[in-house]
């Protein structure tokens, strides 16, 4: 996500962000909606990620810049991506620009905060999610059919997440007693793909989740032959599990991803310390007794009402100092 600006005597003439890959970047955009050319030889060019030098699938920005005599050039933070860190700065210094760099860097980097968590960490950006009962259940005792904890507003809210994730990961009893769809009916946007993990093939081909409309991973054991839109990725289902299952989503280039799983599977992210962001919903029932929600700690980015629900967001405080550190 990169969004750029074009300005000459103070006087904004250029506006330009980039819609989704594979379309123009930021900054091409941005130079072709200036009507007058000519001001782009007095102007100067913001964009919150470092322009491109190489062909990808569109042609280089610090060349477009270049040609088009841009002489100032504020940038907000450098693209970590192998394929262009720092090469884009250098091609622009070398060009005559004067280059600006850091400017509301840390903003910057949380915007691509995915993208960078993917090409510096070697795994998608996760996020932890769970409904939580007001005394800290997940699920009551008899977890034979589904409970549901939180309101119809909350679940719209969860719908909402996923259109914004690359990804969704389940385990073998969510899958088998909630025979969940993991798609967002209740919100416009893309279904993200759909992960599950299954040591030994137990879940019935029957389920939703093998209805063919969205990409599917099983995580497994057991060899089987993969189809289209159906993948079978053979893990071991070890200590390390977790970040077996990062390097998968890794190999399919998914930046994000959400764990919607069990007390179990959430537990192994949090004790492995391979979790970004934790998104806690508490409703309103009380169970007394049942399955007791994760334990984990982290520093409160937002906490919201949703009627008598409240939806409580945190950092990974462990994993924020880190990117900032290598960033």
């Amino acid at each position: 996500m990169v969004g750029s600006v074009i300005v000459h005597n103070n006087v904004i003439i250029g506006e330009g962000w980039h819609y989704q890959a594979g379309q123009p970047h930021a900054e091409v955009n941005a130079i072709n909606s200036v009507k007058d050319k000519t001001l782009l030889k007095e102007a100067t060019i913001y964009v919150s990620l470092e322009p491109c030098s190489h062909f990808g699938k569109t042609p280089p920005c610090a060349n477009l810049i270049i040609e088009h005599q841009i002489p100032n050039v504020v940038i907000g933070c450098v693209d970590s991506f192998s394929e262009v860190s720092g090469k884009g700065i250098e091609k622009l210094k070398h060009n005559g620009c004067n280059v600006i760099l850091g400017v509301l860097e840390e903003e910057c980097l949380k915007l691509n905060k995915r993208f960078f968590t993917f090409h510096n960490k070697k795994r998608p950006y996760i996020i932890l999610k769970w409904a939580e009962s007001t005394d800290g259940f997940i699920a009551p005792i008899n977890n034979s059919e589904i409970t549901w904890i939180t309101n119809t507003y909350s679940r719209q809210l969860v719908h909402k997440l996923r259109t914004e994730e690359q990804a969704i990961l389940i385990g073998t009893n969510t899958a088998i007693t909630d025979n969940p769809k993991l798609d967002a009916r209740s919100w416009k946007g893309h279904n993200p793909v759909r992960i599950i993990l299954d040591r030994t093939l137990k879940v019935s081909t029957n389920n939703h989740i093998f209805d063919g409309n969205t990409k599917t991973i099983v995580l497994t054991e057991v060899e089987k032959q993969s189809s289209e839109n159906l993948f079978f990725e053979v893990i071991k289902f070890s200590k390390n599990i977790t970040s077996e299952i990062c390097d998968v989503l890794h190999k399919h280039q998914l930046q994000s991803v959400i764990i919607e799983g069990g007390s179990k599977i959430l537990q192994s992210f949090i004790d492995t310390n391979l979790w970004d962001e934790s998104h806690i919903f508490k409703g309103s029932s009380v169970f007394t007794n049942g399955i007791k929600s994760p334990h984990f700690s982290g520093q409160i980015i937002q906490s919201k009402n949703i009627k008598e629900d409240i939806l409580t967001i945190y950092n990974n405080e462990s994993i924020s100092a880190m990117h900032a550190n290598e960033l």
